[in-house]
Parts: C-alpha cells; structure tokens; sequence
C-alpha cells in the first residue's frame, strides 16, 4: 500500500525550520544573569567590594597627599579630587579587563550556535558598566554629603566622560579578547604596561601642570582626556581645553572594529586550543 506522506504538501520553510524572536537579546540577557551570578553573587560581599575598593584608594591618597599638599590641584576637597580620576580610571581598567576575558570566560557556551562571542562581549560590558555607574554615583554622592565641596556639578559632562570612557573601554578589551587568547604573552605585557598608566593618566595632578616635552607625550593617553572630561563636570572653572572628542571617538572605534574583524576570522581556532 503507497504511503500517505508522499501526497503531503512540503512544510513552509518558515515552519521547517522555525527561528526564535529576539534569540540575540535572550542570549545577552542570559549571559548577563550568569555573569551577575558568577561574579558578584558567589561571595556574600560582591557588590559591596566593588564600591570598598575605589573608597580605600580614594582614603589612602587623601592621607597621603593631604599630609604633604596644602590644597588639592582643583577645588579644595582632596577626596573629591582623587575620585574625579581615579573612578574614571577603575572604570576603564576594570571593564576592558573584563571584556579582554570574555572568550576564556564563556568558552563552554560558545559552542552552542545560539550563542556568538560578540553576544559575550556584549553581556560582560552590560553587567561592568552598570556596576561601575552606581560604583561612581555612591561615591561622589557619599563625597559631597560628607564634606564641603564647593563644587556646582555639570551631570550632562560627567556622563559624557564616563561614556568616553565605557567606549574606550569597549574598544581596548575587544582587540585584547583576541591578543590574550592568541598570544598569551600578551596578557602579562598588558599588565606592565597598565601600571605606570595609573601615575600617567592625571589622578594625581591636573595635565596643565606637566611640563613640556612631556605634556605633548602624555596628551596620547586616552585615560587624560577622559579624567579631563569628568573633572570639567564637577569644576565649573576648568575648562580642559586639551580634550579631543575625535581621539575618544575614532581610536576606540578603530580597536574595536578590528577586534572584531579578528574574533569573527579566528574565534573558532582559539577555541579549539
């Protein structure tokens, strides 16, 4: 007796091989619960070391630049002062570090088609930025309660610099997602070369006061422009004439891109190492 299923009317293509609404943004959002959970939830502390940290530096420099300065290089509260450059600073350092780890980090889970690398770099920027920001509101809040800071913030200028300074962020730990996984070597130089940048990217002092050649040198580092941007939004009299918004935008873009052109040719083969 012939078959039935041969007189059957093929199955629409959409409903062979039906595809999720939205299975990009659901990836992200999954991603972005296991990294919340994964690195902040595994310690009963997690998100209370976040904001600890930048307070116990900020401390720390206020002792010891009070004792040896009469006044701070802008304004007259030192600890305000440190956090204009130091949050700015952890924001950039904390996020593209993160980000340069998303490959090793979500190797598992890239195996399943659903899930891109582009979909982990994505959640952990989401989750650092997100954490950083209210790092950054609790301090400076905290900070201008407690003391007399003398200060009539631009709230507009401060969130365009540490939007400056998540995108700085996004294009250093994109291309270092890649350099860290095809070169591990990699890894260890940035971390030598990311530790003078805590001295040279202008949390001590302001860039007006380094003397020639090597302001010229120092105006290279991203990192100055965006302190700069940030110290102009809480100092009404600090003009940082110094900052070029087409530095910020183009050399994050350029790593970025190129961090990704990289990860989408050879993600595959770093995986299967």
């Amino acid at each position: 007796m012939p078959s039935n299923a041969s007189h059957l009317p093929p199955l629409p293509r959409h409903a062979a091989h039906p595809r999720r609404r939205f299975a990009s943004l659901r990836t992200i959002f999954a991603l972005v619960l296991r990294e919340m959970a994964t690195t902040y939830g595994r310690s009963p502390g997690g998100y209370l070391w976040a904001v600890l940290e930048p307070v116990a530096g900020i401390t720390l420099l206020t002792l010891v630049f009070s004792a040896g300065f009469r006044s701070p290089g802008l304004g007259v509260n030192f600890p305000l002062f440190y956090a204009t450059g130091l949050v700015p600073f952890n924001l950039f350092s904390s996020i593209s570090g993160r980000l340069a780890g998303s490959l090793q980090f979500s190797r598992p889970l890239l195996t399943y088609p659903a899930v891109s690398f582009l979909d982990a770099i994505i959640a952990r920027f989401v989750v650092n930025m997100m954490t950083q920001i209210l790092v950054a509101y609790l301090l400076f809040t905290s900070i201008m309660l407690m003391y007399d800071t003398r200060v009539d913030p631009d709230y507009w200028i401060v969130v365009e610099g540490f939007f400056y300074a998540g995108l700085m962020a996004m294009g250093v730990g994109t291309i270092n997602c890649y350099l860290f996984t095809a070169y591990p070597v990699w890894q260890q130089i940035w971390a030598i070369v990311m530790r003078p940048m805590f001295i040279l990217s202008c949390i001590f002092f302001v860039f007006e006061s380094v003397p020639e050649p090597f302001r010229s040198y120092l105006w290279y580092n991203p990192l100055v422009h965006i302190v700069g941007i940030v110290r102009r939004g809480f100092y009404s009299n600090y003009d940082a004439t110094y900052v070029s918004i087409p530095y910020l935008t183009l050399l994050p873009l350029i790593l970025f891109a190129l961090g990704l052109i990289l990860l989408r040719r050879y993600h595959r083969d770093l995986l299967d190492r």
